[in-house]
């Protein structure tokens, strides 16, 4: 197993599409470029922001390997592969080629609704199926089962290619109470871009980001201040950044992040169904603190 750094910020990377729903793969260029430049740490690669439930498999296989053709390695590629199949994420991990993939993050199962014995079980056979590093994705809010402290430092302990999990739970006491617990070669990331700042404070290592597809440089400043000991400016720049933060999901992610996006000329405003484009009030408000942050809008 390769060794991989995930400290600082990783971007959870949107689909651009044109009018017609195909993927633009121009515009997704553009953005990787973009971040490139921008002092990214690292992309993240079908996630939930990049409206993987809607990708077919061919477009997913696409996506992934013209990012990985465009980053040429100059930053990790961390792969969304997670479901809630067991069998299929097996299968999955020894069929494929990962060239080019540095880690995968692999998701709680979602709708299913398994046991805490049965969320262990599910990863050990992921762990078990593959030699890549393994980022563990707890986010309750959309799978509908949480992933106590005590299942995810399991995990850790167990199975050296599991290094770290996004956490999306919201729940400072349970993060932390990971983050004091953890074995030394397993680390946590925010999930949530609001909390990145504080959960940085508590010992965590970075955050997997979505308000980082318009503004890596920006945020990137504010993660690495944190992580650095330099409260009082990162303190500064996250502030200016929580009523954005809000407003991106008020209609649901990716909404928020590709309405500015798209304003910023870098892509058409468009999402799949059953996702659709954040509603004329919400952007009206987003513009309003954009102007407050001197962002051209």
């Amino acid at each position: 197993m390769a060794d991989i750094n995930l400290k600082g910020v990783g971007v959870a990377l949107i689909t651009p599409f044109k009018q017609d729903e195909s993927v633009d793969f121009e515009a997704l260029g553009k953005l990787v470029d973009f971040q490139l430049q921008n002092g990214t740490d690292y992309l993240v690669v079908l996630g939930t922001t990049a409206e993987t439930p809607t990708l077919t498999e061919e477009e997913k296989k696409q996506i992934t390997d013209f990012i990985v053709t465009k980053v040429r390695g100059r930053i990790p590629v961390v792969l969304g592969v997670g479901g809630n199949c067991t069998r299929s994420i097996v299968e999955k991990l020894k069929k494929d080629k990962f060239d080019g993939i540095d880690a995968i993050l692999s998701v709680v199962p979602y709708y299913n609704k398994p046991s805490q014995e049965g969320i262990y079980e599910h990863y050990k056979a992921i762990a078990e199926a593959t030699d890549l590093p393994i980022v563990l994705y707890n986010v309750p809010g959309r799978t509908g089962v949480n992933m106590t402290a005590d299942t995810t430092l399991r995990i850790a302990r167990e199975f050296k290619n599991v290094i770290a999990i996004k956490e999306a739970s919201g729940n400072m006491t349970q993060m932390d109470d990971i983050i004091k617990n953890k074995p030394a070669n397993f680390n946590v990331i925010s999930g949530d871009d609001g909390i990145a700042f504080p959960l940085i404070t508590l010992g965590a290592i970075g955050v997997i980001s979505v308000i980082g597809n318009a503004f890596p440089k920006e945020f990137s400043r504010m993660v690495r201040l944190a992580l650095e000991g330099d409260y009082s400016s990162a303190r500064t720049i996250h502030h200016s950044f929580t009523e954005l933060i809000d407003l991106l999901f008020v209609d649901g992610n990716p909404a928020g992040v590709k309405s500015i996006l798209s304003v910023m000329g870098f892509i058409e405003n468009k999402l799949r169904l059953p996702l659709v484009p954040t509603r004329i009030t919400t952007f009206e408000k987003i513009r309003d603190v954009l102007k407050q942050l001197s962002i051209k809008c």
